[in-house]
């Protein structure tokens, strides 16, 4: 999937429809390695979650729970404090960059972090760089950026090093790009999502609501065969009936076929139509279902995070649960992916220690109520408590702005 560059067509092969929305054209450089066989891999990928709902949800909350709640470090480093508050001259936080990378990471498997710096170290930047514009040199040292794919022009691609290696910019800066990727065998210039086994049941689930919505459309009409009797004289004037037979009586095109049969001036008009009855409405559903549960499984993500049993009650303890095995197995790792070259670059770059940067993670609901102590919930958790010490006897509400204030 990631070889070098060959003359191929653009676009989404047939079997990969209904994401099939890509346009054509022709790539024909040898500069980069290719993402996916047509090099626009991203670009699908990209339009299966715009329309597969439940796909995109979990990408989001993926995003949302590996960005955290904010990010917090030592108060006694006000520089550092200053610039996970203002990572960028564009006023972002590093939250807010950190939300982007985990996103292009959970759609993508692929993330680019750049780092932009001057000769003297006096300042460090970082700003996020949408993953479906890169692509791997093909020294394999090196980062291109274009804005179309589909029609690339090395003329208009930008060239950045791959960190640690910085490069000069025109406007005196230094800049470099940081590849995260997820790791997959045989894969080696891009990382592969976690959720590619689940690639095709996505494209199920989005069929199975296209079908639907086009059965509303069609008002619910059943499809079918409509035989018309009419005489023409000619395949234009036959069309015309045949448009205008569809304008009258399709619904939604596509719902029923017109067969236009010509009949003589004696004969009577025996213009019918024919029903096709389906049977399969259990089916769709099941299939539905089948897909939604794959989709989850394939993302390695749970089905209360993604707000799927909702409708059967709100269930806090297993969503408490369930956010605990999420934390420990899938957001953690993520999060330290992330930031360990964070670290690493502050600490390079501004000479800063930076050991003491950590997301703050919290649950998306709560079990006991903010007006209870501090030792009343370690009792109501059976773990040891004592009702005389200070510390115990704040309230789980006072804990809870203290936390909040620390990351505002």
């Amino acid at each position: 999937m990631d070889n070098p560059t060959r003359k191929t067509a653009v676009g989404v092969t047939a079997r990969t429809e209904p994401f099939m929305t890509l346009g054509a054209g022709t790539v024909q450089s040898d500069k980069f390695w290719r993402w996916g066989d047509d090099n626009l891999l991203p670009y699908a990928l990209a339009l299966m979650a715009r329309r597969s709902t439940t796909h995109r949800r979990i990408i989001n909350d993926k995003a949302d729970y590996i960005s955290g709640k904010g990010v917090i470090c030592d108060e006694n480093l006000p520089r550092l404090k200053s610039l996970i508050e203002r990572v960028n001259p564009q006023g972002e936080s590093l939250r807010q960059v950190l939300n982007k990378l985990a996103y292009d990471k959970a759609l993508f498997g692929n993330a680019f972090l750049e780092v932009v710096t001057d000769a003297r170290r006096s300042f460090l930047a970082l700003y996020h760089q949408d993953a479906s514009r890169c692509r791997v040199a093909r020294d394999e040292s090196r980062i291109l950026l274009h804005h179309d794919w589909a029609s690339f022009n090395p003329s208009e691609a930008q060239s950045l090093p791959l960190y640690p290696l910085f490069e000069e910019q025109a406007d005196g800066t230094l800049r470099a790009l940081i590849h995260y990727k997820d790791y997959e065998p045989m894969f080696s210039h891009y990382g592969v999502p976690p959720y590619i086994a689940g690639f095709g049941v996505s494209a199920i689930a989005y069929k199975t609501d296209r079908w639907n919505i086009s059965r509303l459309d069609n008002s619910f009409q059943l499809s079918g065969v409509l035989l018309l009797d009419s005489a023409v004289d000619n395949e234009a004037e036959a069309e015309r009936v045949m448009r205008l037979a569809e304008e009258k009586f399709a619904g939604n095109p596509g719902q029923v076929m017109f067969v236009i049969r010509e009949g003589s001036e004696g004969d009577k008009d025996n213009s019918r139509f024919i029903p096709i009855s389906s049977q399969n409405e259990g089916d769709w559903q099941a299939l539905h279902e089948q897909a939604v549960g794959d989709i989850v499984v394939a993302h390695s993500w749970f089905r209360t995070l993604s707000g799927l049993d909702y409708a059967s009650g709100f269930n806090a303890e297993r969503i408490l649960h369930e956010y605990e095995i999420a934390l420990n197995t899938v957001i953690l790792g993520e999060q330290a992916e992330l930031m360990e070259p964070i670290r690493e670059t502050i600490a390079a770059t501004l000479g800063l220690d930076a050991s003491s940067l950590e997301i703050v993670n919290r649950p998306p609901t709560r079990s006991k109520p903010i007006y209870m102590k501090v030792w009343e919930a370690r009792k109501a958790d059976g773990l040891d408590y004592d009702p005389d010490d200070e510390r115990q006897q704040a309230f789980l509400s006072e804990i809870t702005k203290y936390n909040i204030r620390s990351i505002e």
